[in-house]
This record gives structure tokens, C-alpha cells and sequence, in this order.
């Protein structure tokens, strides 16, 4: 599995300031991913003729690896779709999950989602 962390924000304000937080502690731009109604990201990377279909997609890709499955990925991409941001973060140490952890939990997210094995 891919270890990612997703946080899901209120204002998009707060989760643009917080990839750029990450970003600065270190964590290149291509494992760091916002996506919301204003900025798309990823998401549009994914297979689907809407943004609904998108964000699901994306959201399923990064949540629902190998024999798991997280239904906290509907969730989320309800919640984007309706006017949160939500920041992916891809670390690959254990120094950077709890770097990660630190900035996304200062910023005050509405829910956290972690498949870190």
C-alpha cells in the first residue's frame, strides 16, 4: 500500500495555506494534493464524465488499496463536492508522517483519514 494522509478543511483558504505549509516543511509539491471545487487537482486526472464522478474516483483510488476498503472515501468526496478542500499527503519516512500530522492537526481539519501499511 501507498501511505497517504487526508485531511478535510472548511474554507479552501485554510487548506491552500496548509500545502503550502507542507511544502515548505519539506514535502515536494508533486505529494501534495488539494482538491476541491476550486481547484480540482488530481481529480481530474480520474475517469468520469462530472466532477462528481471524479472526485469519487480519486478519492477511492487513494483510500481503498489492496484488500481494504474505506468507505470514509464516499464520504469525503460528499464533502468536497459540497464545498470542502481536502489535502492528500503522500510520506514516505516516518519522520514525514509525523511532520504531516503536525501541520494538517494545527490547521483544525473536520476529519482526518490515514492508510499508512
Amino acid at each position: 500500500m501507498t501511505p497517504v494522509i487526508v485531511a478535510l478543511f472548511d474554507d479552501y483558504g485554510i487548506a491552500d495555506r496548509v500545502r503550502t505549509e507542507l511544502v515548505a516543511g519539506g514535502f515536494p509539491t508533486d505529494r501534495v494534493e488539494l482538491t476541491s471545487l476550486m481547484e480540482t487537482g488530481q481529480a481530474d486526472a480520474q475517469p468520469g464524465d462530472a466532477f462528481v464522478a471524479r472526485v469519487a474516483n480519486y478519492f477511492h483510488t487513494l483510500l481503498d488499496q489492496g484488500e481494504e476498503f474505506h468507505g470514509n472515501a464516499d464520504a469525503i468526496a460528499r464533502r468536497v463536492r459540497r464545498g470542502n478542500s481536502a489535502i492528500a499527503v503522500h510520506p514516505r519516512f516516518d519522520y514525514e508522517i509525523e511532520s504531516a500530522r503536525q501541520i494538517l492537526h494545527r490547521n483544525h481539519p473536520v476529519a482526518v483519514e490515514e492508510i499508512l501499511q
